[in-house]
């Protein structure tokens, strides 16, 4: 799927190697991710000082990027993608959303925690990295409260909700059998053995991260929730902004609502007609019923989970290599895994630069859960594994012959990864893995909730009226919406719902990047004809890397 030759590295290839080299000093975490371990131990500077050191160095490789010149059709690739999230993170910091960067999934409350699943524990080396970075939790949380103090001042704050939210959290990992507590407690290498200085390095640092835990649950309920907005809505200017950074696009939001609506229609009377197969004369929610009893489609415990995603996993691995895609033998392994918190999720890390580390689909089983259905799941192994988040992340980090590092490990947008997975799960219904109808309604279940997103998103944020035409969208329709259009327990429905309230733009990213993949592969078939080759167009689509969906659609259509 890559060219092998190798590219000769250019001066804007050199630029972006240069960005990386400064994200990962700045922030230590992204290195970890990307296996560079250098700064393992470390985390970077999360108070206002520094952020204006990452404003800074954006700054200057915008002037230096645009001071270069594209030599071939990769570097323009890379000078306009590389520009546009730089320029949109400026954009971001110059509207101040640092200073309430606070939601139930994806912020630095989050993610000073979450980087622990990622970094290796085979040796002492890596156990004594992580001694050192839970040393340094601390300090990170510091920085982090110092931020939104700083907000505070300025009168930029979360909405009061997420504080609410995310203070469970935090007591949650402070508690003496929280993640810190359970991670020190059962630190070992392979052979169950760890050095008694670096088993007490690590207790110690485990009760500090719980402290400081602790400290940030403690700065949410006596100083940030009194003061944290009771508005939800973030309103259409900012929202804007966030659409364009989770989608690398500009999209018509009052079209794109509309366009929401009819698609949740499409969706529901696409699950009717399911229904009918699996039960004649059954309701979308009799059928599901119906499902639900069945025990040949039930796994219990979260063993049976893990061996089930794997399998599964591996069998589509084995299918679609060579027939479908071409893909590398470092992109045949994908682990499987049962994540170490139970806040509910699924979700997909990719691999290290050099494969030591292999991509992972995890799931984030929620406290009490310990029966899954097969119908409602295989869709969403498809999604996060072959052909969608593993296969496009994967195959982006082997293409190392023509793309920098920048573009293999980092770039990208959520329109572009999370659209290409919705993209896929229709794909393997096309080729023939979704013929049961059960799995087929599960698969439907899971793109009627991405459609639901789409109208429930922008009309929260945005002010729209209801599509009953009742009145405006407000956070209580937003409950009772989302639960009228998935069939999961209120506990899923109120995180979900929380998710979108405070994380902006992200969730319809994954539905209107679905259709701006369609859109565009419509267009490649339209324009070429009977020349069009499906595969052809995966592979060229593919190949790019991660980028921003006005960038792949320049780059797919010139």
């Amino acid at each position: 799927m890559t060219n092998e030759i190798q590219r000769t590295p250019t001066a804007i290839d050199q630029i972006a190697e240069k960005w990386v080299d400064t994200l990962v000093d700045l922030d230590p975490t992204v290195g970890t991710y990307i296996g560079r371990t250098e700064g393992d131990g470390r985390y970077g500077d999360y108070s206002p000082a520094g952020h204006e050191r990452f404003v800074d160095e954006a700054k200057k490789t915008i002037g230096q990027l645009d001071a270069a010149r594209a030599v071939d059709s990769v570097d323009e690739v890379t000078q306009t993608d590389l520009r546009s999230e730089l320029s949109l993170s400026v954009e971001s910091s110059d509207a101040q959303l640092q200073l309430r960067d606070l939601n139930v999934i994806a912020s630095p409350a989050q993610e000073i925690r979450e980087i622990f699943d990622l970094m290796p524990t085979k040796t002492v080396d890596d156990w004594a990295n992580i001694a050192s970075r839970l040393g340094n939790l601390p300090a990170a949380i510091d920085g982090y409260i110092e931020t939104l103090r700083r907000g505070i001042e300025r009168g930029v704050t979360p909405a009061r909700r997420q504080v609410r939210e995310v203070l469970v959290q935090a007591q949650r990992h402070a508690a003496n059998d929280g993640f810190f507590a359970d991670f020190a407690a059962n630190a070992a290498l392979d052979d169950g053995t760890l050095p008694a200085s670096l088993a007490k390095d690590l207790g110690l640092g485990a009760r500090r991260s719980a402290t400081a835990y602790d400290k940030l649950a403690t700065f949410f309920s006596t100083e940030l929730e009194g003061k944290a907005t009771t508005d939800d809505a973030i309103g259409r200017d900012l929202y804007a902004l966030a659409s364009r950074r989770f989608l690398g696009a500009t999209i018509d939001l009052d079209e794109t609502y509309e366009w929401g609506i009819e698609e949740l229609a499409r969706m529901v009377e696409e699950q009717e007609k399911v229904a009918d197969q699996i039960k004649p004369g059954a309701s979308v929610l009799e059928a599901i019923a119906y499902l639900d009893t069945d025990p040949s489609r039930k796994l219990h415990g979260t063993q049976a989970l893990q061996e089930w995603m794997q399998k599964t996993s591996d069998k589509a691995v084995a299918d679609l290599a060579d027939t479908q895609f071409d893909i590398p033998d470092e992109i045949k392994t994908i682990e499987c895994m049962i994540a170490p918190t139970q806040e509910g999720g699924i979700y997909y890390t990719g691999p290290t630069d050099d494969f030591s580390r292999p991509g992972r689909m995890w799931w984030s089983v929620p406290v009490g859960v310990t029966e899954f259905d097969t119908w409602r799941e295989l869709t969403t192994v498809y999604h996060e594994g072959v052909p969608g988040h593993h296969l496009q992340i994967g195959q982006a980090v082997y293409n190392r012959a023509k793309l920098n590092t920048w573009r293999r490990q980092l770039a990208g947008t959520s329109g572009h990864a999370e659209g290409w997975a919705l993209y896929a799960e229709r794909l393997m219904e096309q080729l023939g893995y979704l013929d049961d109808p059960a799995d087929r309604l599960g698969m439907l279940d899971g793109q009627r909730m991405r459609a639901a997103r789409v109208v429930l998103d922008i009309g929260v944020h945005l002010g729209k009226t209801l599509p009953d035409g009742s009145g405006p969208w407000t956070a209580d329709h937003a409950f009772e919406f989302l639960g009228q259009n998935v069939n999961m327990n209120e506990s899923f429905v109120k995180f979900e719902v929380n998710r979108y309230l405070g994380w902006p733009g992200q969730a319809p990213s994954y539905k209107v990047g679905q259709r701006i993949w369609e859109q565009l592969r419509d267009a490649a078939q339209q324009r070429q004809g009977a020349a069009f080759s499906i595969k052809e167009f995966h592979r060229s689509a593919l190949d790019l890397g991660g980028v921003g969906l006005d960038t792949l659609r320049s780059a797919l259509l010139k």
